[in-house]
């Protein structure tokens, strides 16, 4: 290649800053961006949040529900979620206990079937204020005791939920929303089901049969059936009231959403498909990221930028995942799952026969994983994580992007077209 062609700069998300990589501009096909961050607002953070709960989507205000309560529980995510719940949290607390000072309030962190947050996962996020002075709650799936059944789900798995969330007189919740691989759009709903549900009804919601649904992609709620058993959980749970933000690619609240828990997710998501969208002809490889910390800290949440990856680029391509992955794979059944299979195919047919009672975890993981391994190449740049995991995990590992451009052209051709994704998680891609 002449070192006088024209060179594309790009700059990939990754841990908590970015890689900056420079491409030959008759590689470059396209490059896709949320529009997100070209949203101007000249209010700031707590500003937009405050505007948003005192318009509140289809709902009395908050201080108009707490009204009367005794007390209450607000469900917020975890440290593997960047909601900027040091933003949102202490503006709904002050809210609250000026409308009803007596209110005994909890925060229920919604964990899913990820791991309980240290307290320095928690500090981080939270603030020390929060952490030391209000009564929080780590949901555990697995934790018999500290759950009821509700009902059963459409999808005929049993719905189990966290006691504190059902034993109270408010239940509501924050959380942000981006387009989720195969819930459609994160937020809303998803605090409930999975966020405070028990492991099987999470396993039962998961199953390989949903996650093969044509509906089951990245931006679509419509037919959706794990979208379909999160609404119903939300509305057995008795979630009154959210606030849902949208973040920027620097993790700033840009637009916020208060309000009824399926109106107001509803406003934010028309929202996001409408600045995430992007129709493109797909290219012979493809370079996405997981939008950086705290998404790619491991393997098994890089999946989802992915799936942005495996939508822009053609069948026997080469899909280059950008991702620290500084916490290894995430995830033990994932990983021995793939490792210990001939092949990524075999997983795949092992994981279709198996029925909704049958998931197991991780299941719905490494079934996307290894639908996009049957397809494509897929080079994982990382210096952060051990190689050994990578590739007993059937992919390729490369220290960094200008490695893994070198091997994918040698895969498809020096004059291979790619579509440069920089931050995977935050468009749709059709």
């Amino acid at each position: 290649m002449s070192n006088k062609a024209k060179m594309v700069s790009v700059d990939i998300q990754y841990h908590k800053s970015s890689k900056h990589i420079e491409i030959h501009e008759k590689n470059v096909k396209n490059i896709i961006e949320s529009e997100v961050d070209e949203v101007e607002t000249d209010r700031s953070e707590q500003e937009i949040v405050a505007q948003a709960l005192d318009k509140p989507i289809n709902s009395p205000s908050i201080e108009e529900l707490v009204v009367g309560k005794s007390e209450m529980v607000i469900i917020t995510s975890d440290h593997t979620r960047p909601v900027p719940s040091s933003i949102t949290l202490p503006i709904l607390l002050r809210r609250i206990r000026q409308a009803n000072s007596d209110i005994v309030i909890k925060i229920l962190i919604a964990t899913g079937l990820h791991r309980a947050p240290t307290k320095e996962e928690m500090i981080d996020k939270f603030g020390r204020k929060i952490v030391e002075n209000e009564k929080i709650i780590v949901h555990d799936s697995k934790d018999d005791e500290s759950l009821k059944k509700v009902s059963e789900l459409p999808s005929g798995g049993e719905l189990y939920l966290n006691k504190h969330a059902l034993d109270t007189d408010l239940l509501i919740a924050d959380g942000f929303i981006e387009p989720h691989f195969f819930a459609g759009f994160s937020g809303g709903r998803k605090s409930i089901l999975p966020g405070i549900a028990g492991y099987e009804t999470v396993l039962a919601n998961h199953c390989a049969e949903f996650i093969s649904s044509p509906y089951a992609k990245t931006g679509n709620l419509e037919k959706n059936p794990m979208h379909k058993d999160m609404l119903f959980a939300a509305e057995k749970a008795g979630l009154e009231f959210i606030l849902n933000v949208v973040i920027n690619s620097d993790k700033e609240v840009i637009r916020a959403y208060a309000g009824n828990p399926e109106a107001a997710h509803e406003k934010g998501c028309e929202f996001l498909k409408q600045k995430s969208s992007s129709t493109v002809e797909p290219a012979e490889m493809a370079i996405t990221s997981n939008g950086g910390y705290p998404l790619d800290q491991n393997i098994y949440q890089s999946v989802k930028g992915m799936t942005a990856g495996e939508a822009a680029c053609k069948k026997h391509g080469v899909i280059i995942m950008v991702s620290a992955c500084s916490n290894g794979h995430g995830g033990e059944s994932f990983y021995k799952q793939m490792a210990t299979a001939d092949s990524p195919a075999q997983v795949f047919e092992k994981t279709l026969q198996r029925s909704s009672d049958e998931t197991i975890p991780d299941q719905w993981e490494y079934q996307i994983l290894a639908r996009i391994l049957n397809k494509y190449n897929v080079i994982f740049v990382t210096d952060m994580c051990n190689p050994t995991i990578i590739k007993d995990m059937h992919m390729e590992h490369a220290h960094n992007i200008e490695e893994a451009l070198e091997k994918a052209y040698k895969i498809k051709g020096e004059n291979s077209k790619l579509t440069v994704i920089p931050d995977g998680v935050s468009v749709i891609v059709n």
